[in-house]
């Protein structure tokens, strides 16, 4: 494997990522970044970074996948780009729209190249999305679970990829951590987010490393395995939004779990589609384990809708 196809993200992804944020920042404050500078967190912090990672894993991801990584991008820039815009008379949001186009696109793109596996891939910007919601914790699942990946394909010897000859299968996890490390240093000083186009692009493309791990199944293991590692470094925070936004009290680890796999907006809005208003009270103690108190949570059946715009201040929503 050459070297140069590391070493270059690595710098790009670092040096880029710094250059845009002087720019943004000098920009911003002048008032002409729109939705991109977000003036209430942390005295202005410049919105949508992911797009310099988004950028280089659509040039050095391998042929074919990175078309994936490519369409989810488009399409969460998009979000970025439009922000909490209502369409029509709706409680869906354009953003909301434009992100469920770009989840099916990539399942029905990425079919003829993963198959069932697509679908997967495209559901992980779920739950990458509801990492999203403090300074590095998006980074941090994304390194962990790459470096996971990494040692799991050395160990069980993954060959080279068969479609790409020449490619290591370790390339695209190893690809997708240096680019993040790059990336990260400013995210977890909480200098710079990464918007919806650097989530969703991270998401897409650590579920195409899980599927060149091994298929399906271990898309399937390893989609759980970071939806369980996210609940875990949210937990204290997801406690107290539970208390005081949705009055869910002794919350399970269940209850974690399902707020990373179905909460925020998208998840909102198809609660919206399925339950109408209707509010069911989960008393099962079995149903209560699982977490179905917060999966059956609908805050269209309150006075209070208790949706949340991750980008609030701390002292605005217990979520950040």
């Amino acid at each position: 494997m050459n070297y140069q196809y590391i070493l270059i993200p690595f710098l790009l992804s670092l040096i880029l990522t710094l250059v845009l944020t002087i720019v943004f920042r000098f920009v911003g404050k002048k008032g002409y970044l729109g939705n991109l500078y977000v003036n209430n967190v942390r005295g202005g912090t410049p919105r949508a970074l992911g797009i310099i990672p988004f950028i280089i894993l659509s040039f050095y991801f391998p042929s074919g996948f990175n078309n994936l990584i490519l369409i989810i991008g488009i399409f969460a820039f998009i979000d970025d780009l439009i922000g909490r815009r209502k369409i029509g008379n709706s409680n869906i949001e354009w953003g909301q729209l434009s992100r469920g186009i770009g989840m099916l696109a990539v399942m029905v793109v990425g079919f003829p190249i993963v198959g069932f596996s697509s679908i997967l891939i495209a559901l992980m910007v779920q739950p990458i999305n509801i990492s999203d919601m403090q300074p590095g914790s998006t980074s941090i699942v994304v390194i962990i679970m790459s470096v996971f990946t990494i040692l799991a394909m050395i160990m069980l010897d993954i060959g080279s990829i068969i479609s790409i000859p020449g490619y290591y299968a370790f390339y695209a996890p190893l690809l997708l951590l240096i680019v993040c490390i790059g990336y990260s240093p400013l995210d977890f000083a909480g200098k710079i987010m990464l918007g919806e186009v650097g989530n969703h692009s991270f998401a897409v493309a650590l579920g195409i490393c899980f599927y060149m791990l091994g298929g399906f199944i271990w898309t399937l293991v390893l989609f759980i395995a970071t939806t369980i590692l996210i609940a875990l470094i949210r937990k204290n925070n997801l406690k107290k939004f539970f208390a005081r936004k949705l009055n869910i009290k002794n919350p399970t680890f269940g209850d974690y779990f399902m707020d990373v796999l179905t909460g925020g907006g998208l998840g909102d809005a198809l609660r919206r589609l399925i339950l109408g208003k209707k509010q069911y009270n989960i008393k099962n103690p079995f149903f209560i384990m699982l977490g179905f108190r917060r999966l059956f949570y609908n805050p269209f059946a309150h006075k209070t809708l208790d949706s949340y715009n991750k980008y609030y201040s701390p002292s605005d929503l217990e979520r950040k």
